[in-house]
């Protein structure tokens, strides 16, 4: 009887030991693309999203919570994007938030949030009206959104204008996809307040061939072209650019034409070519030697090597699950350190981020981003963008921090946001 008990317990602990350990850790799902047309973005990025999230559980996790995380490859395609998110969306222990990577599967499951209780990350992506909280409560466009990013391209444009766009021309060179068609908008409303014409070039996916865009770039000389691509399409507009003696310093790629797979191989040939960056581009701070020595110093790096780390992508990988996971510790704060958080708890502490420069500074980000403080009517924060520019061998920022024309973009927030909850029958929330 006593050898019978003692099985009958042990069965018992074998039994519970695996789910009890899985309810200590929180899980991030990891939608990537390591393979399609954006997959030279896609590979890094999804490398820094992992390594950063190994860095914490080699620290000793989120106030001693663990982290669990499962990567599904969507290779930037809609529908594959849809199935993954429908697979994570509700494992044990709670789901801690999703970043798309597409803009597309944001639109896709931006509706189906709200009913799953699922947080949606597009960190400086996705649909620039959800910065409107009071519309798009599970959604948060960290950092920035297109509609910031194309609002600081013009205002370099202006700077370098002396303030008069009056009768120039600007060219938005596009994927033809939502992502690509995101910032027009915003360029409309621009061009009609600052005088200048608006060309819109659509790049049919996956943009390897430009021939004809670059043709019309070539009858129509805008004064400058704005870039909205990614992958493959980005090298290939640069060298159609190069081949048509268009000037490189000309062109203002957005963040994800700014990696640098997109510009090594052609070298002098993409000089002076600029891109917009919401952190320090190309700059080293302490959480790239805390990686490095944790990580691949140990082998256990998601890279085939060190030689990523400091890579723009993959930075920004890194970055974004920082802030995931700085939204999960906001949430301890609120409802029980040492706790596995639900979706719904993360979504408060998504809600309420309030990274300071100090707090950067201890993370090790602090000579990479700038704070950033969110609130119920405002998911997007703070939107600090500068503009990089390559020098043939590297990237060099060559502007002080700009942010976006609130008086431009916060009309066009409500207003979007505002036909968005109609057209879904969404209750507008108050924010006082």
């Amino acid at each position: 009887m006593k050898l019978g008990a003692i099985a009958l317990a042990a069965a018992a602990i074998a039994g519970l030991a695996a789910p009890a350990v899985q309810a200590q850790e929180q899980f991030f799902p990891l939608l990537v693309y390591r393979t399609g047309q954006f997959a030279p973005l896609g590979i890094p990025w999804a490398d820094g999203k992992q390594d950063y999230l190994k860095l914490v559980n080699a620290r000793g996790g989120i106030n001693g919570v663990k982290i669990a995380f499962e990567e599904c490859e969507t290779a930037y395609d809609t529908a594959k994007g849809v199935e993954c998110y429908e697979r994570l969306k509700g494992r044990p222990g709670g789901t801690a938030s999703f970043d798309t990577q597409s803009t597309g599967i944001t639109f896709a499951v931006s509706d189906k949030a709200p009913g799953d209780k699922a947080t949606i990350v597009t960190t400086g992506y996705g649909l620039s009206q959800s910065a409107d909280g009071r519309v798009f409560e599970w959604n948060f466009p960290l950092m920035g959104t297109y509609w910031t990013a194309a609002d600081a391209m013009v205002q370099d444009i202006l700077k370098k204008e002396k303030g008069n766009l009056k009768g120039k021309k600007i060219a938005l060179v596009y994927h033809d996809s939502p992502y690509g068609k995101e910032p027009i908008p915003l360029l409309q409303k621009r061009a009609a307040k600052d005088g200048f014409e608006l060309l819109l070039l659509p790049v049919t996916p996956p943009g390897v061939e430009q021939k004809s865009t670059w043709l019309q770039v070539r009858q129509q000389r805008p004064d400058y072209v704005l870039l909205w691509s990614a992958g493959v399409m980005t090298p290939a507009a640069l060298r159609e650019a190069q081949a048509t003696n268009y000037a490189r310093d000309k062109i203002y790629g957005i963040w994800w034409a700014g990696s640098d797979h997109d510009v090594k191989d052609i070298g002098a040939g993409a000089k002076g070519y600029n891109v917009m960056t919401i952190h320090n581009t190309a700059e080293r701070d302490k959480v790239h030697d805390d990686v490095k020595a944790q990580l691949y110093d140990k082998g256990q790096g998601t890279a085939k090597d060190a030689s990523e780390l400091g890579a723009m992508a993959h930075t920004r990988g890194m970055m974004i699950s920082m802030l995931q996971v700085e939204a999960v510790r906001a949430a301890q704060e609120k409802f029980g350190k040492g706790k596995v958080m639900t979706s719904e708890q993360v979504r408060w502490g998504l809600e309420n981020l309030n990274l300071t420069q100090e707090r950067l500074n201890e993370l090790g980000f602090g000579k990479i981003m700038r704070a950033v403080k969110t609130s119920c009517d405002n998911h997007m924060g703070t939107d600090w963008t500068r503009v990089a520019q390559w020098d043939g061998g590297g990237w060099k920022v060559v502007s002080d921090w700009y942010q976006a024309d609130k008086s431009v973009t916060e009309p066009l927030i409500k207003e979007y946001g505002e036909k968005y909850a109609k057209e879904k029958n969404l209750k507008v929330r108050s924010c006082n």
